[in-house]
């Protein structure tokens, strides 16, 4: 693809735009819907620091986890509940959200009240969610699968561009290196930057599949460094999950970013952008 070519900007009715020359949007949210009183602390306490630094944001959750390690692991409210959930963080918020969706079915229902639908990076070369996702007019959040290269990502976004979707962004989220280990390829990204709005998924990049035998584990504690880095080459938006107690949290604990850390982080990014984008 030719390297010169400005993708087309993301925008969201009434919303952020997502466009890789202009300013960082922030999806921020809790990896998985857990209870009612967590998911509506963390979404108002995301928003007003957002709206009180002037950064635009998408709040993020999961109603459904499906791709775990174990049965046993925690995987959420499901569809109903959570589209419920969500719908309350919407109306009390008023911020654009974004939820992912593991089956072609669940994809015009979820569209009724997310603004992005995300599909999952084990998932982003099943044709029929693909299409499924594509054809509701949502927004796509696009996980760039770990064992994909960048310049494979060109066939999943014709899949949507033949639905009818051309409002899609690539998500970057690591890349498997050997077990249990990711890694992230800055230059991947500049190389995937001429086909869509890109987003940088620091939160699932810091991830250790399986690597706790049973569940995921993590290295939370480098965040703000590897999102400093994502955002340096020049993206769209910067993707990142935050729990109030990490240590408690019932998916991906080890990776999320602590709640009262949310802040110290973003002003980082945003100067980090600013510069590179002056």
């Amino acid at each position: 693809m030719n390297a010169a070519r400005k993708p087309a900007a993301v925008a969201l009715d009434d919303g952020p735009i997502f466009d890789n020359a202009g300013p960082l949007v922030v999806i921020a949210g809790m990896n998985v819907i857990e209870d009612r009183d967590t998911l509506h602390l963390v979404a108002k306490t995301l928003t007003e620091i957002c709206r009180r630094l002037g950064v635009a944001f998408v709040f993020k959750a999961s109603f459904d986890k499906a791709n775990r390690s174990s049965i046993a692991s925690y995987r959420g409210p499901g569809l109903d509940a959570g589209l419920e959930l969500l719908a309350e963080i919407k109306q009390a918020c008023g911020t654009p959200i974004l939820t992912d969706v593991h089956e072609p079915a669940q994809a015009a229902v979820a569209a009724q009240v997310a603004d992005i639908l995300q599909i999952p990076a084990f998932l982003a070369r099943q044709t029929d969610l693909v299409t499924a996702v594509a054809r509701t007019g949502a927004a796509i959040n696009l996980k760039k699968p770990q064992f994909l290269a960048p310049a494979e990502m060109t066939h999943v976004l014709r899949k949507c561009h033949e639905a009818g979707n051309d409002r899609v962004l690539i998500c970057e989220r690591g890349t498997s290196f050997g077990y249990n280990n990711l890694v992230v390829d800055m230059l991947g990204i500049d190389l995937m930057k001429p086909m869509a709005p890109i987003v940088f998924d620091v939160t699932h990049a810091l991830q250790e599949p399986g690597g706790l035998s049973d569940r995921a584990g993590g290295r939370g504690e480098q965040t703000a460094a590897l999102a400093r880095a994502g955002v340096a080459i020049g993206i769209a938006g910067l993707f990142v999950e935050v729990h109030a107690d990490p240590a408690k949290a019932l998916c991906d604990g080890p990776s999320a970013l602590p709640l009262d850390r949310f802040e110290t982080l973003l002003r980082q990014v945003m100067a980090v952008d600013a510069a590179v984008k002056r």
